[in-house]
Order: C-alpha cells, then sequence, then structure tokens
C-alpha cells in the first residue's frame, strides 16, 4: 500500500476513481465530501416534490372534520415541513444549507384516493439547488401526519416521496413524467403554510414551474 493512503481507504482503478469524482461527494482517497458549488452561477432555483399518506376513510373523516384527538393534522404537517425544509443542510449529511427565498407546504385531503397530498415547493438565488430541502419538507409533513393519526390507524401507510420538478441548473428544468406527477392540485385560496419572504417573483424563478387548476 503507497504510504500516502492510510488504512481504511479504498483504492480504485482509475476509471472507477475518475468516475467518483465526477460525482460531486466523493473526493479523491474515496471519503465524502460536499459538492464544490463554488464555480456555480448564482441564478434563481425552484423546485417541487409531493409526498401520500394512506389513511382509511373513517381517518380522513376525522382529520378533515377536525375530530383527531391530536389536533389540526394538516395545519401542524405543514408547519412540520416548513421547519424540517429549513434544517435540510443538517439533517442530510452531504446537503448545503441554503437561505430558502419562498417555501410553500400544502397538505390536502384527498378523499378518492383516501389519503392526505402532500406538495412541497422550495425557491432560492444561489449556486446549488433546492430539491432536497422541497423534498425533506414533503418527507417529514407525511411522517407528521403519520404521527397524528399512529394511535388509531397504525398501518396507515406513507409512499411516493419523490420530486416532480426543479429549475435553474443545468439543464434549466427537470420534470417528472405526467402519469408520476399526476395528483389533486390544492384550488385557488386553499390553506397553505410557510410563505417565506414575498409571492412569487416576476422572470425566470417563476417561469419553468406550471401550475394546474383542479377541475
Amino acid at each position: 500500500m503507497p504510504s500516502n493512503v492510510k488504512p481504511g481507504d479504498h483504492m480504485f482503478e482509475d476509471n472507477s476513481r475518475s468516475e467518483r469524482r465526477r460525482s460531486g461527494h466523493i473526493e479523491r482517497m474515496g471519503r465524502p465530501r460536499m459538492s464544490d458549488v463554488t464555480n456555480q452561477p448564482v441564478v434563481p432555483r425552484r423546485a417541487v416534490a409531493e409526498a401520500e399518506v394512506v389513511v382509511s376513510q373513517e381517518t380522513l373523516s376525522a382529520i378533515v372534520d377536525g375530530t383527531n384527538p391530536k389536533g389540526d393534522v394538516l395545519s401542524v404537517a405543514e408547519l412540520a415541513g416548513v421547519m424540517a425544509a429549513k434544517r435540510a443542510g443538517d439533517l442530510v449529511p452531504l446537503a448545503h444549507s441554503i437561505p430558502l427565498t419562498e417555501l410553500l407546504v400544502n397538505a390536502v385531503p384527498d378523499r378518492a384516493a383516501s389519503s392526505v397530498r402532500i406538495r412541497a415547493e422550495t425557491a432560492t438565488i444561489g449556486q446549488s439547488g433546492v430539491e432536497m430541502e422541497a423534498l425533506t419538507a414533503a418527507a417529514v409533513a407525511a411522517l407528521t401526519v403519520y404521527d397524528m393519526v399512529r394511535e388509531f390507524e397504525p398501518g396507515a401507510i406513507i409512499r411516493s416521496v419523490r420530486l416532480v420538478t426543479s429549475s435553474g441548473g443545468q439543464p434549466d428544468e427537470w420534470r417528472r413524467a405526467p402519469d408520476l406527477a399526476e395528483g389533486p392540485r390544492p384550488p385557488r385560496g386553499a390553506r397553505i403554510a410557510g410563505r417565506v419572504g414575498g409571492g412569487p417573483r416576476p422572470g425566470a424563478v417563476t417561469r419553468t414551474i406550471s401550475r394546474r387548476r383542479t377541475p
């Protein structure tokens, strides 16, 4: 073993080492690191993520009617998502800490699917994307819904935690295929928690995210 390699360090073939370096989170000796975004452009960036919590119709009725013993499930879940998104850099080891300029979390009951659908939208102007913040918000909001109902429905299912769209990096926009991203969208005026900063800004920061109305 070469003298400059410490015990426990992994050695890779040239091709493998090059691939790991290109991944951004692995340094020359194979140790994890945060990706270097020093030379990335400071541009508007946005991301949208979703999650779903499947419950029984009885549980969903308790959520909608506000009779859940633990309180307002939707409001608590939305606020939990907001708090989690702002801590994504602490929760995900190699994620950057990013100052968010906008953060929306919405939890909507879906009678047809017998579930609570969660949608998180994040935005910043910076050198790194906000996908992890959106995903963290959606995941923690879903966990909170589960926590609020688990005493009388421990079999509730958390599923479909997924990124829906992201924009601002290279390529400029990524969008999940429509059949996987479909789901009811909150109507205009729906309750939304977690607006940080002002409303949506004009220009590139909002152009790439489409808004669909609920039929």
